[in-house]
């Protein structure tokens, strides 16, 4: 059969378009205005009943009260709904009431005859209990719990955030977990504050029922007498009848949509289904359902109680307490796997390593969750910077409690193994002296941490007079930062894992795949880059470039160059204008320690093995020489306020940079090739 074509009008006034819900909503804003026909009042009230309905069984099935978040918007239409036609069905009774009880429609009329037995007496008593049910009791409960649920989710917000912010720092979450719990934070904290004042809808709709209702009831028997002649007693029958049925009508989906949002807003942070719920919470534990069995067996033995209802619910109850005892004790599955089985999850579990962990003694843990500058978003700035500046992501930081450290310790561990550890008395903050010295201040002498340096635990109040004196001046969690910063660096390499090098290779932009789909794995592997990029980063060279690097290592590759040194010193040479731009002081030219010729021929003369593997065979003493030579020549250049290079040749860079790091790990090294052409450059001293 073939489908029908809508005209382009009609199809974006279908259900689910933004046209639809903008007529929908001018419809019934009409209606208060606008006289309706019987035939259109009975299709509108059987919409409304139909509608509350289904939001009661939409409350019931669901799994979490976000996942009906619109209830507060439907709520508001809902009762704008109920109203419209209740102002309708008003100014029909008050204009036809008097011409026989289907003056108002067929529901009207229904609910007047059917539900009230033809009694108005009854009719009125039902519709006031009702009333009185959801006013008092359904409406008024549900919105004191929505008020409550928005104050404490309101109250609760910041905590809820640092935890989100520590899981991250922690890495027990990624970036895209973090977002959407923050997203669904804020989606739970609005939807309880719209709940609150939706709330007011529902209470606002049943006092406007009762006042809509007296109103239909006195004006309708005044202008049934005074109008159209009737007596009072006809009078008071006509109008009575329909004003009830009206009422009854308006209730009825008002209860339902009061219910429903008693079950939303009662809900809370239970999980799933309310039948899913309720069944396991009352019928989980055969020991209630027991006692229930018993209460039910003792008031059916009662003289006068009805024996049928009260036993068979006894039996009920008993049958299911009996089946949930049996249940219980009967051997899990679980329990019948060997003890060595079943100790093997944990076992593995041990064998997680953590490649960064901070741990902190007991008197350290509000860091974590303090306030600002709190410790995890100082960690998150953290590997922001050396993503920024090293190419480089660095693993998620784990931190954790400690009960061995004393209570004002924390240590920083790296892949397990402690690399640094220090004491901090927080609240106060640590005074540094850039010259050296102890600050003239009053309060605790220490030792900076990171570098070793004195320093000094001075209170808040002293902030401004420490900073006044040139002295640099840093809060507990700033301590714990710095030193993890410089700890990041040292060992950076090491951090570089295999998959860590797959994954930048795989995060590369699309125009780059073809360089590494020729290199990997014809000419090299994803553990020769990894190499290549460890050698780099343990020189503090960023690899932020990496598809300069990449052309780098197929240059060498082209040039037969297989050893890790070969590779590197053709790659170092690609990225001549980044390490000559990272060696550049302040004044704009790069200060420079050249090696003596004595120097280069000695290195040169005491390498020995083949040209791929070559070995630096000094004596110790010459070695010594060499080091105290360096030493002097850079404290030189150092008084003078530079912060220079030690430049050598390519041949034999790798062997004097493996001695000068021993001692002066932050001096950079250089090769006569890896300056760039255009760099401006000076001597500053010479070895």
């Amino acid at each position: 059969m073939a489908a029908i074509a809508l005209p382009g009008w009609l199809r974006k006034a279908q259900p689910g378009n933004d046209v639809a819900l903008a007529l929908g909503v001018v419809g019934l804003l009409t209606v208060l205005v606008v006289p309706l026909p019987v035939a259109l009042l009975d299709a509108g009230l059987a919409v409304s009943i139909t509608v509350s309905v289904l939001v009661l069984m939409v409350a019931l099935f669901l799994q979490r009260p976000l996942d009906f978040t619109s209830f507060p918007t439907l709520l508001l239409l809902t009762t704008l709904l109920r109203l419209s036609l209740n102002v309708a069905t008003t100014r029909t009774i008050l204009t036809h009431g008097h011409e026989g009880p289907q003056a108002a429609g067929h529901v009207v009329s229904a609910f007047g005859g059917f539900l009230m037995g033809g009694d108005v007496l009854v009719g009125l008593i039902v519709f006031a209990i009702l009333l009185v049910v959801n006013f008092m009791v359904i409406t008024k409960g549900s919105g004191r719990i929505a008020e409550v649920a928005a104050r404490f989710s309101l109250d609760a917000l910041p905590g809820k955030q640092m935890a989100i912010d520590a899981d991250l720092s922690a890495g027990l979450i990624d970036e895209q977990e973090a977002r959407r719990r923050r997203r669904e934070l804020e989606e739970e904290t609005g939807f309880y504050g719209a709940m609150d004042g939706a709330a007011k809808f529902v209470r606002g709709d049943a006092i406007a029922g009762l006042l809509i209702t007296g109103i239909n009831l006195i004006g309708g028997m005044a202008i049934g007498i005074a109008r159209h002649g009737m007596g009072f007693a006809d009078a008071a029958q006509a109008f009575s009848m329909l004003t009830v049925g009206d009422g009854l009508v308006s209730q009825i989906p008002a209860l339902l949509v009061s219910v429903a949002a008693g079950i939303v807003v009662t809900k809370g942070s239970t999980d799933g289904r309310a039948d899913e719920v309720l069944v396991g919470q009352l019928g989980g534990n055969p020991k209630p359902l027991a006692i229930a069995a018993g209460a039910a067996g003792v008031m059916a033995l009662m003289p006068g109680m009805p024996l049928l209802p009260f036993m068979a619910l006894a039996g009920v109850a008993g049958s299911a307490a009996w089946a949930l005892h049996r249940r219980a004790s009967a051997p899990e599955p679980d329990a019948l796997v060997p003890a060595a089985a079943s100790a093997e999850a944990p076992i593995a579990d041990t064998l997680r390593m953590d490649l960064l962990r901070l741990e902190l003694g007991y008197g350290l843990l509000s860091l974590a969750a303090g306030e600002a500058p709190r410790l995890t978003e100082q960690i998150k700035g953290l590997r922001r910077t050396i993503a920024q500046e090293m190419g480089f992501v660095l693993p998620s930081v784990r931190i954790q409690d400690n009960l061995s450290l004393a209570p004002d310790t924390y240590a920083i561990r790296v892949k397990e193994i402690e690399a640094g550890r220090g004491q901090l008395r927080p609240p106060l903050l640590l005074a540094i002296d850039p010259a050296g010295g102890v600050p003239d201040l009053p309060g605790e002498r220490c030792l900076e941490p990171t570098f070793g340096l004195p320093a000094l635990w001075i209170e808040e109040a002293r902030r401004e007079d420490a900073l006044a004196r040139g002295c640099t001046v840093v809060d507990a969690a700033g301590v714990v930062a710095t030193h993890l910063t410089e700890l990041v660096r040292e060992n950076m390499a090491e951090l570089l894992s295999f998959a860590e090098t797959q994954k930048l290779l795989d995060e590369l932009p699309q125009e780059q795949r073809k360089l590494v789909n020729d290199l990997v794995p014809n000419q090299i592997g994803v553990g020769g880059i990894q190499r290549v990029l460890q050698a780099l980063l343990a020189e503090r060279v960023s690899i932020r470039d990496l598809p300069t690097i990449l052309e780098g290592i197929q240059e060498a590759a082209a040039a037969n160059a297989r050893s890790v040194p070969a590779i590197l010193a053709i790659v170092r040479a690609r990225l001549a204008r980044q390490l000559s731009d990272t060696a550049r002081g302040p004044q704009g030219y790069v200060p420079m320690v050249t090696l003596s010729a004595d120097w280069e021929v000695a290195f040169t003369e005491a390498l020995i093995g083949p040209p791929e593997e070559r070995q630096l065979a000094m004596a110790p003493s010459r070695l010594s020489e060499f080091m105290q030579c360096v030493k002097e020549a850079f404290d030189a250049a150092n008084a003078a306020g530079e912060q220079p290079a030690l430049v050598c040749s390519g041949a034999i860079r790798p062997h004097v940079r493996a001695i000068v790091e021993r001692f002066r790990p932050s001096t950079a090294v250089l090769a006569h090739t890896e300056i760039h052409p255009r760099a401006r450059i000076r001597t500053v001293g010479s070895v």
